[in-house]
């Protein structure tokens, strides 16, 4: 029977030849009592250790909103022994309707020595139909660039967040978006968590009447979590990219200065405190001074804007969490090819 989330596990151990046959037989048995949704191909790619356990776990969630059919990969390219295993399982969950169990098939895959330059083979041969693939590759990406494995992809999830290198992976990235001839949307689950910052800045601005701040920032000042400095960065790329801001001054791990359209200096100063990956934003243009701070909770953003020295009014506003499971939601409910995301990176790679 299919696991639920419950009773989360690999599931069944199938032969690699039998995957087809036994989910067949694993969806006749359950007949009536549930049913199989796939809205697209959900590939994971891991070379941690128990990330198929922890993985599957991720998914158990995750398939709550998206469903799928996931094909999860733990991997170990350096074992001394060659190993290829594969289990087949199912996340199953009650329709909003309440009569029926909504299941989304999981096959997982043990790669193990030499057994794992066949990955682009047993994803293509695993992929439901003509349904989009997204490949959420956990690992840091490595020469040489597979051109067949990119060819298929329409979504490469990763997270910039845990490279070492950010310009090396980066163009390892963009090799694998040459190779798929620009097909693939590079999603970043760094540039994720913060779109709920960039609204709630971007909202001080929806009226006409207060563009003119635009030219008039002359200091800004981000507080990050501790392991987040990209994160901080591409804020600022973000506010580079939309505002024509231009890097100015050399790398410096306590400011970034910039140049506005202008021409005049734009100081954004530095500091990293705590665990929330953005805890806190303000800019000052003039007398005007505007805020978006992580209330104590964690789950919402104070938002306001007022004169220096005063106290102004707060609202509230939604705040995204640093969970995995939620940025890949969301990241899975936006759609696009992500310009902004390419143009901010572009604005600050040489600080990442």
């Amino acid at each position: 029977m299919p696991v639920t989330a419950e009773t989360i596990s690999l599931g069944l151990p199938v032969a690699i030849d039998r995957i087809d046959r036994e989910l067949k037989k694993l969806w006749s048995e359950g007949e009536g009592a549930m049913t199989r949704a796939s809205l697209m191909n959900l590939a994971v790619y891991s070379e941690e250790p128990d990330s198929l356990n922890r993985n599957t776990q991720l998914l158990a969630r995750i398939t709550e909103n998206h469903a799928c059919r996931a094909i999860v990969i733990g991997a170990n390219p350096q074992a001394k022994n060659d190993r290829m295993e594969a289990w087949i399982s199912a996340h199953c969950h009650i329709s909003r309707a309440g009569t029926k169990r909504v299941c989304s098939e999981q096959i997982s895959f043990l790669l193990e020595g030499a057994t794992v330059k066949f990955l682009p083979s047993i994803v293509f041969s695993q992929l439901d139909s003509d349904l989009p693939l997204y490949l959420w590759w956990q690992s840091e990406f490595a020469e040489p660039m597979d051109a067949q494995l990119w060819s298929w992809i329409d979504r490469l999830i990763y997270d910039s967040q845990s490279w070492h290198d950010f310009n090396a992976q980066m163009r390892l990235v963009e090799t694998a978006q040459r190779e798929a001839k620009q097909r693939i949307v590079l999603c970043d689950l760094n540039w994720t968590r913060l779109v709920r910052f960039r609204l709630a800045f971007a909202q001080f601005f929806d009226h006409p009447g207060s563009h003119h701040h635009f030219r008039e920032i002359k200091h800004g000042s981000i507080i990050f979590g501790n392991g987040f400095r990209s994160t901080a960065i591409l804020f600022v790329g973000w506010l580079g990219a939309q505002l024509g801001w231009e890097i100015r001054g050399e790398k410096n791990s306590e400011k970034i200065e910039l140049e506005n359209s202008d021409g005049k200096t734009v100081r954004i100063q530095l500091q990293e405190k705590g665990d929330a990956p953005i805890a806190s934003f303000s800019a000052q243009s003039g007398e005007i001074e505007f805020q978006v701070i992580l209330a104590s909770g964690g789950d919402l953003l104070e938002v306001c804007r007022g004169k220096l020295g005063e106290t102004p009014a707060r609202q509230v506003l939604p705040s995204a969490e640093n969970d995995p499971v939620k940025l890949m939601s969301e990241e899975l409910m936006r759609g696009g090819p992500h310009h902004v995301y390419l143009r901010a990176v572009e604005k600050v790679r040489a600080l990442l």
